[in-house]
């Protein structure tokens, strides 16, 4: 099964110190907090003709904005490692131009390339990834960067220097487009390899709980891990067990916040007696991890693309969980749900109440970020349950207690805001 980067059509700062003394994730390798990206913003590794807001900038990655025109595409196409992306347009290309300032829609399941606005200069030593934002993967909107010269979607090599150019592919939704909305995010790593092996992320549940379920943490015997830390689904619990998206809905302006009806675009789904779902093959489905996710502020997430050995299922379009995503330094709140994107392939799907169905992995943060995920900077998921995108009318109904997180008080599958 190939890699779903590069195939659409497949499975798809307060420091804690360790006992040696030395500063958590304050090694050579690791993910770029929030104040760094603010540096290499202004050291000029990432730029352009368009000032970036200080808003784009979340704790462990920078939202990018789309530009001010796309391209409709005969087809995908991959990378390689000797051709320019513009170099390709000339051949896959349709039509003109399309003018995105006052607005232009993006019909479902036909490719489209923009350019954004954001353009890189990074250092030898510094990579980037990308990965589709919560609300663009919750929508079913695929999308994945390109690079020039760059065999691999999403992936930027070190000390890439160049323009970034963002595939987009609405699947379920029509939706309307616009210059500087942000579909997807761009995660900044030093050299070395920052991921967390198995006995780390065990250590770490030990002393500051990654998993929960039922509001307890869960014991370590509990815990599935293999090159990263498993979710089961939810199919067990009462009222609301997910959402499929309807056949034909009307237009989606992305720009529009909590203004849809929700049964204008989403059917309910529930669970049959067995708490076992058959999932619809090619239909879009949006679902409940059983357990809630607490990232410490030291730490960043990614949910990755299902086994493809454990079937045809493809599980996640949105990957990035930020420093602080479902955690509480008080310990009064016990993590935050995943809302798991899933989509089945080719043939009905059987999904049982506690199958594993997606895998968490964490790398290191460089340093603590100076804010973290939760409301005060405008995150839209936290401590969510079963959450619809922010441009929902339902989305708008927060729970009467909402626990409000700051770096003073120490911020599908998840796919993080």
């Amino acid at each position: 099964m190939t890699d779903p980067r590069t195939d659409l059509f497949e499975v798809s700062t307060v420091t804690r110190k360790e006992d040696d003394g030395e500063d958590e994730g304050g090694g050579s390798a690791g993910i770029y907090p929030a104040q760094r990206i603010r540096t290499a913003i202004a050291d000029q590794w990432i730029g352009g003709r368009y000032t970036i807001p200080p808003s784009n900038v979340q704790p462990a990655s920078l939202d990018l904005r789309l530009g001010e025109r796309a391209y409709a595409l005969r087809c995908s196409f991959l990378p390689d490692s000797e051709t320019r992306v513009e170099e390709k347009l000339v051949e896959l290309a349709q039509g003109d131009p399309i003018d995105l300032t006052k607005g232009a829609i993006l019909e479902r399941n036909r490719p489209y390339l923009i350019p954004l606005m954001e353009e890189l200069r990074l250092p030898d030593d510094v990579r980037g990834k990308a990965n589709p934002k919560s609300s663009t993967g919750r929508l079913d909107i695929f999308t994945r960067v390109i690079t020039d010269k760059n065999y691999r979607f999403d992936e930027i090599r070190h000390g890439y220097g160049g323009r970034l150019f963002l595939e987009v592919v609405p699947r379920s939704f029509s939706v309307k487009v616009y210059p500087e909305l942000t579909l997807n995010q761009l995660r900044l790593a030093s050299a070395g390899d920052a991921r967390c092996d198995d006995e780390r992320i065990f250590d770490i549940h030990d002393r500051t709980p990654l998993l929960f379920r039922g509001g307890d943490r869960l014991h370590a015997d509990d815990l599935s891990v293999a090159d990263g830390l498993f979710l089961s689904v939810d199919l067990n619990h009462e009222g609301l067990l997910g959402y499929r998206a309807r056949r034909n809905s009307p237009l989606i302006d992305l720009s529009r916040v909590g203004e849809y009806e929700v049964e204008d675009f989403w059917d309910v789904v529930q669970p049959d007696r067995g708490h076992r779902f058959i999932l619809d093959p090619e239909e879009f489905y949006l679902l409940l991890s059983a357990e809630s996710v607490s990232i410490p502020p030291f730490l960043a997430a990614e949910m990755t693309a299902y086994d493809p050995t454990a079937g045809e299922l493809r599980t996640h379009y949105a990957g990035f969980f930020d420093p602080g995503f479902g955690y509480d330094s008080s310990g009064e709140a016990a993590g935050a749900r995943a809302v798991l994107e899933v989509r089945a392939r080719d043939v009905p799907f059987m999904i049982e109440h506690g199958q594993r169905i997606c895998k968490l992995t964490f790398e290191e943060m460089l340093d603590e970020p100076d804010t973290l995920y939760g409301e005060e900077i405008g995150s839209s998921y936290q401590y969510q349950e079963l959450t619809l995108s922010k441009h929902f009318r339902k989305h708008r109904q927060r729970p009467a207690r909402q626990l409000r997180l700051s770096v003073g008080d120490a911020s599908m599958w998840a796919l993080e805001a």
